[in-house]
C-alpha cells in the first residue's frame, strides 16, 4: 500500500498512559510500563497507538489542561522515555499518533499567567478577553449541568476570558499569527520525536473565530495550513479530527480536493449505531451511511463504539435518543451532560458476549478505519461511584494479581474495579490470553481478518436489501475484488435473502467460518442469521480468487 496512506486501513488503539500500566509502582501508569506493553499491542494486531494527553498538566481534567506543551509530564517520565517508546513501537510496525490539545491551555500555563499579569505583553493575545460579561456568556458549554458559564472574570487581569470547556482552561485566540505559529512549532516538536501524527481536540472550536461578539465563523482555510505544514516535515504524517459535525459540512473539513484533514470521526454514524444496537432498527444507520458517503478518496473516516468521553448522543432526536436511554443507560447516574451515557460498552450491552462480539464484527466492517478503546478487547466495565467521565477511565486491567497487575502501588491513580462481573478476578488479560474462546482472543482473529479485506478501507460500499429492518447487509468493491459483511442487531434467528446480480456473486466464501453460501434462481442467497450473527463472506469463493493470482 501507498506509505503515506496508511491511515486508510489502519487499527486505532486509544489509549491513555496513566492508566495502562505502572513500571515504578507510584500508582500511576508511565512510558517504560506502556513499552512493556508492546509485544501485547503487537500480538492483538493493533497498527496505530493514539495516546491520550501526557504532557506537563496540573491534571484537572485528565491532562487537558495542559501547562508545558514540549515536557511530559514527570508522573509519566520522561521526554527519553518517550522517544525509547516510540522506537520501540516502529521496530514492531506500530504508529504512535497523539492528542493535540490545543484550542485551550490549562490557566497555570506560563502564557495565561503573563497574559492575565501583563497587558503589554504579547502573550495578552494569546488569549480571548473582555471588558465585560457578554450577554451569551451562558451559552455553548461544552458540559452542560457541570458548566456553568464560558466567560470568567480574572481579578488579576480585570477582565472576563473567554472558555469553552471548564474555567481553568482558557481558550487560546487561534486568530492570532504568534498563536498558529506556536501550534506549527508543537506539532514540529513531536514529529520530531517519532510520532505519525495529531488526534486534533475539539477541531471546531480551534478553527472558529472567537471573541464577545454573538456570530462566529470557521474558518476552514486553517486545516489546509496544518495539512502543509505537516506534509513538509513529514510525508505520511496525518491530522484526525475530532469533529461532531453535521454531514453538509463534512467536506470542509476534508477539503473539496483532500487538501485539508485525513481523517474525522464519524459521530453522525456512531450515535446511530448505537440507535441501532438499543433498538435493532438500522434505517436511521444506512441513512447516516449514504449521509457520510462523500468524502476524497484520500480522506478516510474513523469509526468507533466507545471512547474515552461519554456516549455523545445529542444528534439524535429526542426520541431516539430516549431509545437509547432506555436500553443501556436508564440510570440518571448512567447519563451525563443531558445528552450522553458515561458507561463502557460491556456494561451498555449487559455484558451478553454474543452482543459485544456482533458490536465490535459491526465497528470492523464500517466504511473506514476502527478505533478501540484499552480494555474493550477484553470487555471491562465501569465503576459509577467516580465522577463524570472517570468512570470508564479505570486501569486496564491485566491479571488477578493484586490491583489487577496494573501497579504494586496501594493507591492507584484511579481505583481498579474489582467487585461484580467486571472485577479484575473476573475479566483480565492473562486469563483472556489462555482462553481460546474469549472476547480478547476473538477480538485479535477479527482484527487479523480485518487485515485481509482491503476492500472495507480502500472500496466503495453498498447497502443490500435484506428485506429485514434488523438485520445490515454491506457489500465492499475494490480493485475486481469484494466482500459481503452481514449482522443481525436482533436476539432471534431469522433468514434473509441478498441478491448478487454479477456473476462471482453466485458463491459467498464465509471468511469466519465454514458456513459458504451458493446462490439459487437469479443470484439470490438464502442465509441464515444466528441471533446477534454476523458473517463475513468472499465474493467469488477461493477458486475465483486463486484464478486471479495467476492472470
Amino acid at each position: 500500500m501507498i506509505k503515506d496512506l496508511w491511515y486508510k486501513n489502519a487499527v486505532i488503539y486509544s489509549v491513555h498512559v496513566g492508566t495502562y500500566m505502572d513500571s515504578n509502582a507510584d500508582g500511576i501508569g508511565d512510558f517504560e510500563g506502556l513499552a512493556r506493553r508492546l509485544d501485547y499491542l503487537h500480538g492483538l494486531g493493533v497498527t496505530c497507538i493514539w495516546l491520550g494527553p501526557f504532557q506537563k498538566s496540573p491534571r484537572r481534567d485528565d491532562g487537558y489542561d495542559i501547562s508545558d506543551f514540549y515536557q511530559v509530564d514527570p508522573c509519566f517520565g520522561t521526554l527519553g522515555d518517550f522517544v525509547e517508546f516510540t522506537n520501540q513501537a516502529e521496530q514492531r510496525g506500530i504508529r504512535v499518533m497523539i492528542d493535540l490539545v490545543v484550542n485551550h491551555t490549562s490557566d497555570q500555563h506560563p502564557w495565561f499567567q503573563e497574559a492575565r499579569r501583563d497587558p503589554a505583553s504579547k502573550f495578552r493575545d494569546f488569549y480571548v478577553w473582555s471588558d465585560k460579561k457578554p450577554e451569551n456568556a451562558d451559552e455553548g458549554m461544552v458540559f452542560p449541568g457541570v458548566q456553568k458559564t464560558t466567560w470568567t472574570r480574572d481579578p488579576v487581569a480585570g477582565k472576563y476570558y473567554f472558555h469553552r470547556f471548564y474555567d481553568f482552561q482558557p481558550d487560546l485566540n487561534t486568530e492570532n499569527p504568534l498563536v498558529l505559529a506556536e501550534i506549527r512549532k508543537i506539532m514540529g516538536f513531536w514529529l520530531e520525536l517519532g510520532v505519525c501524527g495529531f488526534r486534533m481536540d475539539a477541531m471546531p472550536f480551534v478553527i472558529s473565530t472567537k471573541g464577545p461578539q454573538p456570530r462566529h465563523r470557521l474558518r476552514y482555510d486553517m486545516l489546509r495550513s496544518f495539512r502543509e505544514f505537516l506534509q513538509w516535515r513529514r510525508g505520511d504524517a496525518i491530522i484526525l479530527a475530532e469533529a461532531n459535525v453535521e454531514p453538509k459540512n463534512n467536506l470542509h473539513y476534508f477539503g473539496e480536493d483532500g487538501d485539508r484533514l485525513q481523517m474525522m470521526f464519524n459521530f453522525w454514524v456512531n450515535q446511530r449505531v448505537f440507535y441501532a444496537l438499543a433498538t435493532a432498527d438500522i434505517k436511521p444507520l444506512v441513512k447516516a451511511l449514504e449521509q457520510t458517503r462523500d468524502r476524497p478518496d484520500n480522506a478516510q473516516w474513523a469509526h468507533f463504539l466507545r471512547n474515552h468521553d461519554e456516549l455523545d448522543l445529542g444528534r439524535l432526536t429526542e426520541e431516539q435518543r430516549q431509545a437509547v436511554f432506555d436500553d443501556m443507560g436508564p440510570d440518571k447516574d448512567m447519563q451525563l451532560y443531558n445528552r450522553g451515557i458515561r458507561r463502557r460498552l460491556g456494561p451498555m450491552l449487559r455484558g451478553d458476549w454474543r452482543r459485544l462480539e456482533m458490536a465490535y464484527s459491526l465497528l470492523f466492517t464500517l466504511p473506514g478505519s476502527p478505533v478501540i478503546r484499552y480494555g474493550d478487547e477484553l470487555g471491562m466495565g465501569d465503576d459509577l461511584t467516580l465522577p463524570e467521565r472517570n468512570c470508564a477511565r479505570t486501569p486496564m486491567q491485566w491479571s488477578t494479581e493484586p490491583l489487577a497487575g496494573f501497579t504494586r502501588s496501594s493507591k492507584p491513580v484511579l481505583p481498579v474495579i474489582e467487585q461484580g462481573p467486571y472485577g479484575f478476578h473476573k475479566i483480565n488479560a492473562a486469563d483472556q490470553r489462555r482462553d481460546a474462546s474469549s472476547l480478547l482472543n476473538w477480538t485479535e482473529r477479527i482484527i487479523r481478518m480485518r487485515k485481509e479485506v482491503p476492500e472495507i478501507g480502500w472500496g466503495d460500499f453498498k447497502v443490500l436489501d435484506t428485506g429485514n429492518d434488523g438485520v445490515l447487509a454491506l457489500r465492499y468493491d475494490w480493485r475486481n475484488n469484494a466482500v459481503v459483511t452481514i449482522h443481525n442487531l436482533r436476539n432471534e434467528s431469522t433468514e434473509i435473502q441478498i441478491r448478487l446480480a454479477d456473476e462471482k456473486g453466485r458463491q459467498l466464501v464465509n471468511l469466519l467460518t465454514q458456513d459458504h453460501s451458493q446462490a439459487h434462481g437469479r443470484g439470490v442467497h438464502t442465509i441464515v442469521m444466528e441471533p446477534y450473527g454476523y458473517h463475513w463472506y468472499r465474493v467469488g469463493g477461493l477458486g475465483y480468487l486463486l484464478e486471479r493470482s495467476n492472470e
